[in-house]
């Protein structure tokens, strides 16, 4: 089932702050034709953050630098951080917005606030462990500038060591809830059928491509798509929201696509490390929550996968207790 890699930015795997590494070197700047100099705002960076002092301040100079020239706005929308995020961002980016919640209200909801908070004519829902690669968001925003049947476009994510993230993949059937990008079953028999389905891995992943649905790390979407298929679901705490937003889009015949000329680096561990367990529960059960939403069934097949989910779940928290950082 959808392993979400957006997850670093919400409930951090330990309080040690990841090496950020340097944006490249600046390269020719994609040029954004003339019909997308519209009057008033172009594009809203809607950022949520939860204990993302370490990374988000390099994830916003990569945003300033991308969106130089560009009628833009962002907004970091803080789930109760203890590590004084906002105060941060307020000292050295005075100019970005800030919404600061008193409780984690989790992502979709944080998300909906941010773009309910801003303007523009497209919406980049944007992890704090991201960096952009120069001219990522102008390649992106002519993408869905040239093509208005699309409502969402991603880009290529990429680690620190360039390794290509799975972001890109198609909808999960059952099987995905056993053959994930992190599940077990996946790294001992990584050349299951599964996996590869869902992962899409035997495609290089070097070329334009209409895909069912792209990591909430990084989206940039239409905002008269949003308008059309509606926010995240805020039945979502955190994971599988974004399979369901692109679900939905995908629905009312908006293309998810994904632009590989668009390059972001994006900094998750948590795959590795130890988790809370709240992330585990809340992630399984949005898996329980997007089956019974988009594949309904009677009580019966519904109850048998909820079980084989909380089964998955509870192997997962046993090999995570076993963890030691």
């Amino acid at each position: 089932m959808p392993d979400n890699a957006h997850d670093g930015g919400h409930f951090p795997a330990s309080g040690e702050a990841p090496t950020i590494a340097r944006l490249a070197p600046e390269t020719t700047r994609p040029t954004l034709s003339r019909s997308a100099a519209l009057p008033g705002m172009l594009l809203s960076t809607v950022t949520v953050s939860y204990n993302s002092r370490g990374t988000l301040p390099e994830c916003l100079r990569s945003l300033a630098a991308d969106t130089r020239g560009l009628a833009a706005e962002t907004v970091v929308v803080d789930n109760a951080s203890r590590d004084n995020t906002l105060a941060a961002v307020a000292e050295e980016f005075p100019d970005v917005g800030r919404i600061a919640n008193t409780e984690n209200l989790g992502f979709a909801r944080a998300v909906n606030q941010g773009i309910a908070a801003t303007t523009g004519e497209f919406v980049l829902v944007m992890n704090p462990d991201c960096v952009i690669r120069t001219g990522a968001i102008p390649t992106l925003i002519e993408h869905l500038r040239g093509h208005p049947n699309v409502g969402v476009v991603g880009p290529r994510l990429e680690g620190a060591d360039g390794a290509l993230e799975y972001s890109a993949r198609t909808f999960p059937d059952a099987m995905a809830y056993f053959f994930n990008r992190y599940s077990l079953l996946t790294r001992l028999f990584p050349n299951n059928r599964h996996s590869r389905r869902y992962l899409m891995s035997d495609w290089d992943h070097s070329s334009i491509r209409d895909v069912d649905w792209l990591s909430g790390a990084f989206l940039l979407v239409r905002r008269s798509a949003i308008e059309s298929v509606g926010a995240m679901d805020e039945q979502f705490f955190m994971f599988n929201e974004d399979v369901d937003w692109c679900r939905r889009m995908k629905l009312a015949g908006l293309g998810v696509v994904y632009v590989p000329g668009a390059v972001v680096v994006h900094h998750i561990g948590a795959s590795r490390k130890k988790v809370s367990t709240k992330v585990i529960v809340e992630r399984h059960r949005g898996m329980i929550y997007y089956f019974n939403k988009h594949h309904p069934a009677n009580p019966l097949v519904q109850a048998m996968a909820a079980g084989a989910i909380w089964l998955r779940a509870g192997m997962m928290l046993v090999r995570n207790t076993l963890r030691t950082h």
